[in-house]
Parts: structure tokens; C-alpha cells; sequence
């Protein structure tokens, strides 16, 4: 019942004409974001969403190009994303300081569902998300320029990351630990800094754990929601996730953010697979211990603490700084990984 007020408060300001009937909680408690249902008085159901995590006006411009796609891509893609409700032809964002501290809610309409991804892949079904991962890029890909621009780049991220690592607001760090940090992202620049530009980034929602998207039958995509990371980047990014979700393992929700399930032969397995469709090049390669460096440094080291909840925060930002960051260039071969993929 924490959001119940703001969430009313919103509706109304959105459309007073439609009354709220009930209000549940369907947060999932692993972020800081709150996730609602609200059903109105007509029976229909919307989706809320109330987030303080990063900014409001990136937070708008995410969503924004989120709808375009959501009515821009092309079957089999054309239903597979949630739409955010609009007003007046624009993206619908109510803001409000609570404590002082600015927070947003969205709402979107409900998007339909079908079979959640088995916790363990079979190596069909590997195969299979890594056809339709690709098949999901390309067609991003297609309508790449008909999207609204994106002003957040990755060296705005890591740039945040020097530029702030010695605040207060980093606390937690020793003084060895920031300057380890610092080298990782001086390491990242310098291996991606001639290889990413605007023309290879696309769509990416790097967080393709099991319950953020459902397959149908056949194992192809059919819906994705949660789209707490999107961002424009290099494919390659959202391979982090898939990589998990085909270990040996089995995604799972003890979290843990090691680098060996790019390593293992399941997630190569996947990568061949998507070659054959959306073929990857040499630099694409290269790239892929880059994006997870970037993973670790943005998402967990940067912002842990503001997105995860306190204990899994803690957790997986000691685990960065001691194991992760140490060990991603003795652990993610690129060339052993394409020498797989190729042959």
C-alpha cells in the first residue's frame, strides 16, 4: 500500500474519467522499482510501473523509443513489447518529489504472455533463442533510423564512473578498490573506443533472465516486458544474459554475476546459432568481454545500490571488485569463443 496515494494521484491526473477499482502489489522485490496492477471500474487493467532509478529524462527517452518500436517492428515482433499509455500523443509520465527525492510512474497497458523459458535449456531450445534473438536484432535493426534519438552514451557511463568513484556517494570502496575500478574502465575505452560507433548500436534490453520474457510452442519469442536496462548499444550486450540463461546451470535466482557461462560450450552453441541468422565479425567478438566489463562497471558497481535491493546490492558489488573485475581477461577468451562459433 506504500504507492497506493501516488498511483491514484497519477491515474487522475492521466484520465479522471475512469475510475480505479482495485490496486495489487505484483513487484517481484528484487529492484527498488514497484511494479502494480490496477483493474477500473469498466474491468479494464493497466500496469504500473514507479521507478527512482537513474533519470527522469532518460528514463522518457527509454520509453519513447521502447513505443516506437512496439509499433514499428514487423511480425513475427509486431505484438512482442508492452506499450506505454500515451496522452495528447505523447509518452504519458507522471513525476512528483516523495521525501525530497524525485520518483515516476508510467503505466502500460497489459501485455499478453505465453510459456516461461524452462529453468534449463535443451540444446533445441538453445538453439532456437539464439534464431530468435538474432531474428529480434535484425528487425531492430531494420527500423533503426525511424527511431527517436538516444542522448546516453556508454562513454558518458564510464566517464560518470571516474569522475564520481572518489565521492562519498562510493563509500563503500576502499581506496585500491576505486583504482581498480578506474583501471577497468581506462581498459574498456581502450579496447572499444575504434570499434563502437552509431552505426553498429541497436536496441538492447541486456536483462533476458527466464522471467522476463515467454516463448510459445515452438520455443520462439512471444512477449518481453521489464525493460529496466534498455538502452541503445551494441548487440552484444544483451548476450551477457542469454549466456546464463543456456549455462549448464540453468538460469537461476541465486545471483550471481560471474563471467563462466560465456565460456561454457551451451552459450557457444547459442552464439552459432545466431551467427547463422544475424552473422557476427570479428570485432562483434572482441566485444563481448568488453560488454560484460561494461556490464559489471555500469549496472552493478555504478548503480548497485540504487537498483538492487540493499543485501543482493552488496553482495554482487563485493563479488565485482574482488572476483569479476579481477578475472574477465583471464576467464572471456574472445578468440576461443569465435574459433567455436566459425568452425
Amino acid at each position: 500500500m506504500k504507492y497506493f496515494s501516488l498511483i491514484k494521484e497519477a491515474w487522475k491526473d492521466y484520465d479522471n474519467s475512469r475510475k480505479i477499482l482495485s490496486i495489487t502489489d505484483i513487484s517481484i522485490k528484487v529492484s527498488t522499482n514497484h511494479v502494480y496492477r490496477i483493474i477500473l471500474k469498466d474491468g479494464s487493467k493497466i500496469i504500473v510501473k514507479i521507478s527512482d532509478y537513474g533519470y527522469v529524462s532518460n528514463f522518457s527517452e527509454d520509453h519513447s523509443i521502447i513505443n516506437a518500436l512496439s509499433i514499428n517492428l514487423s511480425y513475427p515482433f509486431e505484438n512482442f513489447l508492452a506499450k506505454s499509455l500515451t496522452k495528447n500523443g505523447k509518452l504519458y509520465i507522471y513525476e512528483k518529489k516523495v521525501k525530497n527525492s524525485p520518483i515516476w510512474v508510467v503505466f502500460y497497458n497489459p501485455i499478453r504472455t505465453d510459456k516461461r523459458p524452462t529453468k534449463k535449456q535443451s540444446l533445441k531450445s538453445i538453439e532456437n533463442l539464439g534464431k530468435e534473438l538474432a531474428n529480434f536484432h535484425l528487425a531492430c535493426k531494420n527500423i533503426n533510423k525511424i527511431l527517436p534519438s538516444k542522448s546516453k552514451t556508454f562513454y558518458e557511463d564510464i566517464k560518470f564512473i571516474k569522475k564520481n568513484i572518489f565521492s562519498k556517494t562510493y563509500f563503500h570502496f576502499d581506496k585500491s578498490q576505486k583504482i581498480e575500478i578506474i583501471k577497468h574502465c581506462d581498459i574498456f575505452i581502450k579496447n572499444t573506443n575504434k570499434i563502437i560507433n552509431k552505426k553498429n548500436l541497436l536496441p538492447v534490453f541486456i536483462d533476458w533472465n527466464i522471467g522476463n520474457f515467454s516463448v510459445d510452442k515452438n520455443y520462439n519469442f512471444f512477449s518481453r516486458w521489464d525493460y529496466d536496462w534498455f538502452r541503445i548499444g551494441h548487440r552484444t550486450l544483451d548476450f551477457y544474459f542469454l549466456s546464463r540463461v543456456c549455462s549448464h546451470q540453468g538460469d537461476s535466482t541465486l545471483f550471481t554475476y560471474s563471467p563462466l557461462p560465456l565460456m561454457e560450450k551451451r552459450f557457444m552453441h547459442f552464439l552459432k546459432s545466431y551467427h547463422k541468422i544475424y552473422p557476427l565479425k570479428n570485432n562483434d567478438f572482441l566485444l563481448i568481454p568488453e560488454m560484460y566489463r561494461f556490464f559489471i562497471l555500469n549496472y552493478v558497481i555504478k548503480d548497485g545500490f540504487r537498483f538492487f535491493n540493499k543485501n543482493i546490492a552488496q553482495k554482487l558489488i563485493k563479488d565485482s571488485v574482488n572476483l569479476y573485475l579481477p578475472n574477465i581477461d583471464k576467464l572471456v577468451i574472445s578468440n576461443k569463443i569465435k574459433d567455436y562459433v566459425l568452425s
